[in-house]
């Protein structure tokens, strides 16, 4: 099926740019809430589903072993900018670990963050895999490979135990199978798996509320997802839309995107859950698209509702400020369930 217009882009008094995507929403039992396209499709769900990846790292008592409070919880599941408060907080978990930045496995890159990048650019030689904006995830990984005695060579392999440790809880959560059939290699390394947004959305609806796991996987999701609404800043950046959107309504938002136009969400009070996808893999998009379903699961509460519309539909400026076109989300995101 030919999914549905979700963004539109203009300049002037015409339309430039037009995205498709697929959007659900379910609730802890797996129903449907709302959805628009082809929510059945698999696809890579990258680095939406890191706070899912981060579960050995509770589970397996690391965290506490470590003292990890929400921050490092939160770095765990984060996709961060690189700033310096993030690759301070990423070498401390590696320190408490006895490990370090030559430990890590998910190479190096710049910082996303404009400011960062160009003081980087002035005073390193070349930035460090602690600036990878995974850098929190796989330092969390290092720790929960070491608090289990094992070695953490080679921990972003497939065939290691802590990958098969991993697929066994993705699959736990999103009732889908996780084998070599259906896996990729994501951008830091490790072992990403296509699965239909349907099921990843239960999953992150299973996390939310509890149902269809185990009490202590369900205490383990909820301690996951609650670091990261407390700790914004650390599951992306400044000015980052993960950071914005979680912000907006403190406590009541989880928000977490993924490369090539892939972002899940969820709202606790409701039990409710979101996987979304822009065909076209535009972040613009999906962050749009994301916005604008929040804003229609909270319509309830006018202000939060309007701020959520507000980041949905904006304008874009050119470098000299002025205004050159609108970045709107469509009436699809809102059609009668």
């Amino acid at each position: 099926m030919s999914n549905p217009v979700l963004v539109e882009v203009t300049r002037g008094n015409r339309v430039e740019s037009r995205h498709r995507g697929a959007v659900i929403v379910v609730d802890g039992a797996g129903r449907t809430v709302f959805a628009v396209g082809d929510v059945d499709h698999a696809t890579f769900p990258r680095s939406a589903c890191k706070a899912m990846q981060a579960l050995p790292l509770v589970e397996s008592g690391a965290a506490d072993a470590y003292g990890f409070g929400n921050r490092e919880l939160a770095l765990a599941s984060s996709s961060h900018s690189g700033e310096p408060e993030h690759a301070a907080l990423a070498a401390a978990m590696l320190k408490a670990a006895g490990r370090s930045e030559a430990d890590l496995e998910c190479g190096a890159h710049w910082s996303f963050e404009q400011k960062v990048l160009n003081n980087q650019a002035r005073t390193l030689e070349r930035p460090t895999a602690l600036h990878n904006n995974c850098s929190g995830k796989h330092s969390g990984f290092i720790c929960a490979v070491c608090h289990s005695g094992r070695d953490p060579k080679g921990y972003v392999a497939y065939e290691h135990p802590l990958q098969a440790e991993i697929r066994d809880v993705m699959a736990d959560l999103t009732g889908s199978p996780l084998d070599r059939d259906n896996c990729g290699t994501d951008g830091c390394s490790i072992p990403t798996y296509a699965v239909p947004l349907k099921s990843l959305a239960h999953g992150f609806a299973k996390m939310t509320t509890g149902q269809g796991i185990g009490t202590e996987r369900a205490k383990a999701s909820r301690r996951i997802m609650e670091a990261c609404m407390a700790e914004p800043f650390f599951v992306a950046g400044t000015d980052r839309a993960c950071t914005r959107l979680m912000k907006v309504a403190p406590g009541r938002i989880f928000a977490k995107t993924g490369a090539e136009g892939v972002f899940c969400a969820a709202v606790p009070e409701l039990g409710y859950a979101v996987a979304l996808k822009c065909d076209d893999g535009a972040t613009r998009a999906a962050e749009s698209m994301v916005a604008g379903i929040l804003a229609r699961l909270l319509a309830e509460d006018a202000d939060v509702s309007a701020q959520l519309l507000e980041m949905a539909n904006h304008t874009m400026r050119n470098w000299n400020g002025m205004e050159v076109g609108r970045v709107e989300i469509t009436d699809a995101l809102f059609v009668p369930v």
